[in-house]
């Protein structure tokens, strides 16, 4: 168990690692963010601002997103990883193997486009809720040395709540099972309507999810598969017992 939960720590720390070293791309990833908004416009995707002013109806659902988005993510994923491992240890090695795969992917856009969040781009009309608001985990980007904010894509939050849902789904026989997908969908309107990601950094994750559950394909689902079965017992032979 110790073993698992370093890989996992060091897998989730190399990610942040690798975050942090794309970090200086500031010309870069504004113009890339004038590129993702103008393409939504011009696919006609739905704006993210509807989805904002949702949550500034009240002041308490805005900061219940903040806090959703602050405090969520890294927890539920990890507790996600322990159970596995604990009640599904096949379905554990799936979910990590996807999650590894992805999160590597996910350590080179960063630095092939960088990516600043609608929050910092005055085209969109959109308020930085958790500043405004609060709770906020960024501070100024040009003195935050704890994360890179100009890595919005793509949107792991979404990601690996997707991964969670899909996970339990894969792994369960709940006939409840699921309400999971509740997971990534409120982490969707959470991330969007606190102007941290754009729609495409949830569908470019969904995408490379996509990807990696094709070519890493999960277990049986059923628990009771894994079990033996009771040993098959046979007919007794009548001529067996007529012998001598």
């Amino acid at each position: 168990m110790l073993r698992e939960l370093l890989l996992v720590l060091g897998l989730f720390s190399v990610y942040k690692f690798g975050r942090r070293m794309a970090i200086g791309h500031t010309d870069a990833a504004f113009h890339n963010a004038d590129r993702v908004w103008s393409l939504e416009r011009a696919v006609h995707l739905p704006g993210e601002g509807a989805v904002q002013s949702l949550l500034l109806h009240d002041h308490t659902v805005v900061q219940l997103a903040n806090t959703y988005y602050a405090t969520v993510h890294f927890p539920a994923t990890a507790l996600f990883l322990v159970w596995l491992y604990l009640r599904r240890p096949a379905h554990y090695l799936w979910a990590r193997r996807v999650l590894a795969a992805v999160t590597s992917v996910a350590l080179v856009l960063p630095f092939t486009f960088p990516l600043a969040p609608p929050r910092m781009l005055t085209a969109t009309g959109l308020q930085d809720t958790a500043r405004l608001y609060g709770p906020s985990v960024y501070g100024p980007p040009n003195v935050d040395h704890l994360s890179n904010q100009f890595a919005a894509m793509p949107s792991l939050h979404f990601g690996w709540a997707l991964m969670v849902a899909v996970g339990l789904i894969a792994a369960t026989r709940s006939r409840l099972r699921w309400l999971w997908l509740l997971h990534p969908l409120v982490t969707l309107t959470v991330i969007v309507g606190t102007a941290n990601h754009y729609w495409l950094d949830s569908i470019v994750a969904t995408l490379m999810f996509l990807v990696a559950f094709t070519f890493i394909r999960a277990p049986n689902r059923s628990p009771a598969a894994r079990r033996p079965g009771p040993a098959p017992t046979r007919a007794p032979d009548p001529e067996a017992a007529l012998a001598p």
